[in-house]
């Protein structure tokens, strides 16, 4: 075992002592020693409910023979972080994970870990450190917050809390009606309710092999969860035993298939960052000979149908969606579907046709792939002269009557700036709001838009204007919303030379995004453009520094 370099033979002595100093005792100091990394938070709603699933994970690793020890790693709740400058953190949060995990394991020779996530860049991280390691490793994500409910109304996070600020602010609800839904939005602990980043990403650990089945949608405060959480301590000690590590299942095939699964349903556009990342982590980057890249996603998206359609794009929550038959039924349906679908093996030791065999499918929710929600994907990729090296949409959020639109920029520097524009009613039908100098080295940290997007959807402009950025998007973004712009403005991209007043047209048929500006006329701005300065220190300075573009992952 890797740990016999910590308590094996004499000179280890004072290793073993300070063990035992632990509690451990003399006979499991011969066990497999297995790591929790958990992302416990009192600060964090997907993460409250964690100390109570480390007690299960710990008790699995103890009845299937391994010696447990929990520690701790930071987890960022996007939602309070967001619209401020703290969500500069989020991004940066994900490698700084990564490391932590990396450097308590390999300190402390640990044989395997059980990953205990949830939220959005949490999980990423969690993915990233597992590749880095190379050690048996099992995630398990906490799980889906309850739905809310106000008046017989079921809520969400997004449309009952984050767009009832634009209904209220437009006066479609009143101050009292918003403060009910304030408190009904989010009833439990557990990741914000659809298809938004933490629970896409869940879902993607799901298909890539990385968590047992149904992890990815149990309920965060079920009873279920607590099963599959021991069941996960159980399991970790029998991959140590066979040595199953994650670069046995986190291989092109299978990243293809979570990028694969990700259109299907129409996950956040954040996983096109974090699966390259991952990608990176595993030794297949787009720097390697048949590595995942952008063009993968390009590739796939022409050729996948979405047939399955979740919040912020429909009224189906991750509660609904578990009930249907999940990740696993969406595995059986792209098994018999897709070709480009590999079967393969994970940590449940097994291949995934044996695992999803005759599961349960509600057709309401999970539709045959011939009888799609649309054949468009959920996500795309678009360039044109504003992003000549790729930017994201997510199709599945917008209105099939806006895949054609054009407009006129509206330029802001920072977020706040759009969000004073907005609060103010300068925007109007027709505007394409452009974000900028908000990319991984800019903001620095690329910051979600969430809160303009979800004012705009609530301000009745979620089909009448358009906002373009080289940011990026919380899962629960909604409308014609073009995010991950390459080259950012700080690297001196296209994004950093429109004008107010210039034409901006997003065809999402075509997968085009142009700016409709005569290209001499570009150049004389180029010439003109004043060279970005970093301004930070600390993390974010060291980020700012080292980050790479998000066509790349924004990985460091």
């Amino acid at each position: 075992m890797r740990s016999d370099n910590i308590k094996k033979g004499v000179a280890k002595t004072p290793h073993r002592s300070l063990l035992m100093a632990t509690g451990v005792s003399k006979k499991n100091m011969n066990s497999p020693f297995i790591g929790i990394a958990s992302s416990f938070s009192d600060l964090v709603p997907g993460h409250i409910g964690l100390r109570d699933l480390e007690r299960q994970i710990e008790k699995g690793i103890h009845t299937g023979g391994g010696q447990a020890f929990i520690f701790g790693v930071p987890a960022v709740c996007d939602g309070i972080a967001m619209g401020h400058d703290g969500m500069r953190y989020s991004l940066p949060s994900r490698d700084l994970i990564a490391d932590c995990v990396e450097t308590v394991a390999n300190a402390h020779q640990l044989d395997g870990l059980v990953l205990l996530s949830n939220c959005d860049k949490i999980t990423p991280g969690m993915l990233i450190a597992a590749a880095r390691i190379n050690i048996p490793c099992i995630i398990v994500t906490a799980g889906p917050m309850l739905n809310g409910e106000s008046r017989c109304e079921k809520l969400t996070m997004i449309k009952g809390a984050f767009e009832a600020v634009g209904k209220y602010r437009s006066k479609e609800i009143t101050e009292e009606r918003l403060l009910e839904l304030e408190e009904a939005s989010c009833p439990s602990a557990g990741a914000c309710q659809g298809l938004y980043t933490a629970n896409t990403m869940a879902c993607l650990t799901e298909v890539i092999g990385m968590s047992l089945p149904h992890c990815a949608t149990a309920a965060a405060v079920s009873s279920e969860k607590r099963r599959i959480a021991f069941e996960s301590g159980m399991q970790i000690v029998e991959l140590v035993k066979k040595n199953k590590c994650p670069l046995d299942i986190i291989t092109r095939d299978s990243l293809r298939n979570a990028i694969i699964a990700d259109l299907a349903m129409g996950g956040s556009t954040n996983s096109f960052l974090h699966i390259l990342a991952i990608a990176n982590a595993a030794g297949i980057g787009d720097d390697k000979k048949d590595g995942i890249s952008l063009k993968d996603f390009e590739e796939l998206s022409h050729m996948i149908h979405q047939f399955v359609k979740l919040e912020p794009s429909n009224d189906i929550t991750m509660t609904e969606f578990h009930q249907a038959g999940g990740v696993n039924a969406v595995i059986q349906e792209l098994l018999k579907s897709v070709p480009e679908f590999k079967d393969l093996e994970g940590v449940a030791l097994e291949k995934t046709s044996k695992i999803v065999k005759n599961e349960y499918a509600d057709k309401s929710v999970i539709h045959d792939y011939k009888e799609p929600f649309t054949t468009k994907p959920g996500l795309g990729i678009l360039y044109g002269n504003i992003a000549p090296e790729g930017s994201v949409i997510k199709i599945s959020a917008v209105d099939e009557n806006c895949y054609e639109f054009e407009g006129t920029a509206k330029t802001f520097n920072s977020e706040e700036e759009a969000m004073k524009a907005l609060e103010e009613d300068k925007i109007k039908a027709g505007d394409v709001i452009v974000i900028r100098y908000e990319g991984p080295k800019g903001g620095p940290g690329m910051r979600e838009m969430l809160a303009p997007t979800s004012l705009l959807v609530g301000k009745g402009l979620g089909t009448k204007a358009a906002l373009i950025t080289d940011g990026r998007f919380s899962g629960g973004t909604r409308g014609i919303c073009v995010g991950h712009i390459c080259p950012e403005a700080a690297n001196g991209g296209t994004i950093a030379l429109i004008e107010d007043g210039d034409k901006i047209k997003i065809d999402i048929n075509k997968r085009t995004l142009d700016l409709i500006v005569d290209e001499k006329k570009l150049e004389e701005r180029r010439k003109n453009l004043k060279p970005y300065k970093i301004q930070q220190n600390g993390l974010l300075g060291k980020y700012a520094r080292t980050v790479s573009d998000a066509s790349h992952g924004a990985i460091v």
